[in-house]
């Protein structure tokens, strides 16, 4: 075992066991058999012993590989951050937001694409900065009492944004199978948790499925764009041009903005880079940041068109047909079948339900990096699993309609966002934590003026959503 191995051996069982930090390496090993009476010795060699893809990584951080093939073993974790730009909640905001105002709201998807490059960059760049992600930064350089408090609201987001993410898969389980909404549910929480299982073989395997989900959604949406038959004049001219008109164009204008970027990816993207290619001192730190901010591009940009594609359609299939009231899934899905045909209602379901997948399996992730970062350990992912899922078996055994639950999880989200934001402005704008790495005065500037807007928006729309539904 060579000292970089050496390295990272006791970069794991430190995290793993603060407790033996201080310990020589020799002694690891003996300790934590007295501990658990078994060691598990899959787990930590498959992260210790140096991947492919690092090698790979390696290679072009020393220039003995260039082009394309020099990007490949830096995709992965914006692909996985970008699932959340993608789940269920957006396909009801740009199916109503395109049904009832055709074109004209693309705009608002194009900005709310660029704020989330900026943030998500700016998470990605923690991690390979630091080699901490934002939850642990918390903890050290806030009090514990906020720690907790971040801890607690971080963990109530993850689980709204699990029931949205649950809702959407088993709903399409529901309407393309015929599959009972409980039982879908509970088929939806089985495998999204085989999914996440894939996570013993090391980051990869699991990094290629989200990753091949993210492009079946983008396939699904581009054979949709070519069964509706879009305007690509209105396209392209309402995705630069701004218009706001009556007051519904105002609540759904903050609910595209203010529902876009989502907490707990902001958490879990600097979990995602800190340890997955090591750099060994600042001028590698600065190209595998390079790397990271190239691949954070192609991944929100892949979002966004997912995105624009959805309003898109719905210009086209619903609004250019006299559908302008088509504002949940269901209804959208039972008028696409005799309007396109029951091929693109299909294609709809099955990007729907790669949606559900992907984005609960994300946000499973989160919720491990969100407890492990905030108060220093994990419970079993089968336990995260279970307990995340039974607010939305909750809802579906009750019969609760699953369009005001989706409302309401959004609400929930629109409290807690600003906090994740705010405090990784703070830590990335610090020389003495981010190094080389720090922010530019201009990406600080960017930021906090997008972290106000964000901010804005969304109690914009915690007003305007419970005004609509409670009547004040």
């Amino acid at each position: 075992m060579d000292s970089l191995q050496k390295s990272r051996v006791r970069i794991y069982l430190s995290k793993s066991f603060p407790q033996l930090k201080l310990l020589p390496l020799r002694h690891f090993v003996s300790h934590i058999k007295d501990w658990v009476g078994v060691i598990r010795v899959s787990t930590p060699l498959a992260s210790v012993a140096e991947s492919s893809t690092e090698r790979a990584a390696r290679s072009v951080i020393q220039n003995k590989s260039t082009g394309l093939r020099a990007m490949l073993p830096f995709l992965g974790p914006a692909f996985i951050a970008a699932v959340a730009y993608i789940d269920p909640g957006n396909y009801a905001t740009n199916i109503q937001s395109g049904s009832e105002f055709g074109y004209k709201l693309l705009w608002v998807v194009v900005l709310a694409n660029l704020m989330a490059m900026l943030i998500q960059s700016m998470s990605a760049k923690l991690g390979i900065a630091t080699g901490r992600n934002l939850p642990e930064l918390c903890r050290k350089y806030f009090p514990r009492w906020v720690s907790m408090v971040l801890w607690v609201f971080s963990e109530i987001a993850a689980m709204a944004t699990d029931l949205a993410e649950f809702l959407g898969a088993s709903l399409g389980l529901n309407l393309l199978f015929h599959i009972p909404m409980l039982w879908a549910t509970l088929l939806t929480g089985v495998t999204t948790y085989l999914m996440l299982t894939l996570d013993r073989f090391g980051f990869r395997p699991l990094e290629k499925l989200i990753g091949s989900l993210v492009v079946v959604i983008g396939l699904s949406y581009l054979a949709e764009t070519f069964m509706s038959k879009p305007a690509v004049g209105q396209i392209l001219y309402h995705s630069v041009v701004p218009w706001i008109g009556n007051s519904n164009s105002v609540l759904l204008v903050v609910g595209v903005i203010g529902a876009t970027v989502m907490p707990h990816v902001v958490y879990l993207h600097s979990g995602l880079t800190q340890s997955r290619i090591v750099p060994r001192n600042d001028a590698e730190r600065k190209i595998i940041n390079r790397f990271s901010v190239k691949e954070v591009m192609i991944a929100m940009t892949l979002a966004g068109l997912i995105n624009l594609s959805m309003m898109y359609m719905a210009a086209s299939a619903f609004n250019g047909t006299g559908h302008t009231e088509i504002a949940d899934i269901t209804t959208a899905y039972r008028t696409l079948t005799p309007l396109l045909g029951p091929a693109a209602a299909s294609v709809f379901l099955v990007s729907l339900m790669a949606s559900g997948f992907s984005s609960s399996t994300v946000g499973t992730m989160a919720g491990q990096v969100i407890m492990q970062g905030f108060v220093g350990f994990t419970i079993p992912v089968w336990v995260r699993r279970v307990v995340t899922m039974l607010p939305t078996v909750v809802v579906v055994a009750l019969g609760i309609d699953p369009t005001r639950t989706l409302i309401i999880s959004q609400v929930v989200l629109s409290l807690v966002l600003p906090l994740p934001i705010l405090a990784l402005i703070y830590f990335t704008k610090r020389k003495d934590i981010m190094g080389v790495l720090v922010n530019r005065r201009i990406t600080t500037v960017l930021a906090t003026v997008a972290a106000i807007l964000i901010t804005l928006l969304n109690f914009l729309l915690i007003y305007l959503t419970l005004g609509t539904y409670f009547h004040f």
